[in-house]
């Protein structure tokens, strides 16, 4: 048996939908623990290009348990739209769970969230407004609805009056919008709930039963580190925790049951939305960056911002998270590079740390400090073995291995699942 957590280790983005799908073979369950449908994975296998926003990206593996956990937020109309996407692709969705204290996201939620960020103006979070931030807030405030109450007619009604009571109030007071009518939202959750009913279980009973009987977990993290609302770049940041530990409240186990910890990165670094990021690129090897992998969210849509590969920042998620090992991903995108850059340390006024700074305006602060290595100017996307890689695709691998003070133990040289190389059994 084998339990294992697999993070984001720089802003999300990754490419964890990938190193999820490839972990999923050795799997018996693939338990999401938190975030909502502002993630996005893409996985490709073969031919086939899956998009997925909720359930666990394992489901296409098949004959798994995919669980979404109780830390997870669910947006009824997005899950049912997955089920049905993927049914359409010709995948059973019988092995899905849906954890019966999971919150669900209703539509004052995404109303009030695309509200909030207009009235923050220039202050702009760059929330994907998608109700995340104000289902966990009501979630904390201890008024939300939960997937149990969802599917109980009387408890959901009794919990849904209650809630527009307060919600109509702030929607039409404080930004002048039209009430949401109690009878309607009632209707048209009602039907939901009766179509996610049959997936609605106690997950915290499912997974330790599976840790106790000695099957393979995979706990799987939505988004990455440095959204973690803890220790990220607050306030840009994700409204719930991202990083290893929230793999224990948002599945229900204890910290003993966790074996080992993958954090994903990219060979380079990548960012969606707003915030500082101290090796972002404005050049043409941005944009190059950009081009060759295809860096937009598959969420949003937005061009996500490139930059050189930060050793200061995967150095702060090896130790936030505990991470055992790392998987990185995208090295092919630097193929045609001459020269690669990594950034080692940052310059903080007129000071050289190799420490991530907590406080926002010294990030904003900083600047990279950087060592140069060669590129290796030649494909890689058709290696299968460590071996077979240029011999300065595997420097620049030992090198941050050096920096970050975990070994890669998976990395992968394109999209595909066969393009993948596993250095380090992981079950």
């Amino acid at each position: 048996m084998s339990s294992v957590v697999l993070i984001g280790a720089q802003w999300g983005d990754e490419g964890k939908g990938k190193i999820t799908d490839y972990l999923a073979e050795g799997a018996d369950l693939v338990v999401r623990y938190q975030g909502g449908n502002n993630a996005g994975h893409t996985v490709i296998v073969g031919d086939v290009e899956y998009k997925l926003h909720l359930i666990p990206s394992g489901i296409i593996s098949g004959e798994k348990i995919c669980v979404i956990g109780n830390g997870v937020v669910v947006d009824p109309v997005v899950l049912l739209d997955e089920i049905a996407y993927l049914e359409e692709k010709g995948l059973s969705v019988e092995g899905l769970r849906i954890s019966s204290s999971a919150h669900v996201i209703m539509p004052y939620h995404k109303l009030l969230d695309s509200l909030q960020e207009e009235k923050r103006g220039l202050l702009k979070i760059g929330t994907t407004k998608r109700g995340i931030g104000p289902c966990y807030a009501d979630k904390i405030s201890r008024c939300g609805i939960r997937m149990g109450d969802l599917i109980s007619p009387e408890d959901f009604r009794e919990l849904l009056e209650m809630n527009l009571k307060e919600k109509n109030e702030l929607l039409e007071k404080l930004y002048g919008e039209k009430p949401l009518n109690l009878e309607d939202v009632l209707a048209e959750y009602s039907e939901y709930a009766r179509r996610i009913a049959p997936y609605v279980t106690d997950t915290v009973t499912l997974v330790n039963d599976a840790l106790e009987d000695g099957q393979n977990i995979l706990f799987e993290g939505a988004q990455g580190t440095l959204l973690d609302i803890d220790h990220g770049t607050y306030p840009f940041v994700t409204s719930s925790n991202p990083t290893a530990g929230g793999a224990c409240p948002g599945a229900g186990v204890g910290p003993t049951a966790i074996d080992r910890v993958i954090g994903v990165t990219k060979a380079y670094l990548t960012r969606v939305g707003e915030g500082p990021f101290p090796t972002e690129l404005f050049d043409d090897v941005g944009q190059k960056l950009g081009t060759i992998g295809k860096e937009f969210g598959v969420t949003t849509g937005r061009a996500r911002r490139c930059g050189w590969f930060d050793a200061v920042v995967m150095r702060y998620a090896v130790r936030v998270n505990g991470i055992t090992s790392i998987a990185l991903t995208k090295l092919d995108v630097l193929d045609t590079l001459e020269t690669i850059k990594i950034c080692t340390a940052y310059e903080i006024d007129g000071e050289v740390t190799r420490n991530f700074p907590l406080n926002l305006k010294d990030l904003a602060k900083a600047r990279p400090v950087y060592e140069e290595m060669p590129g290796w100017m030649s494909s890689t996307s058709g290696a299968r073995t460590y071996e077979e890689l240029p011999e300065a695709a595997q420097n620049y691998i030992c090198r941050l291995e050096e920096l970050c003070g975990a070994e890669a133990s998976i990395v992968a040289v394109g999209p595909d699942r066969e393009q993948t190389i596993l250095r380090t059994e992981i079950y």
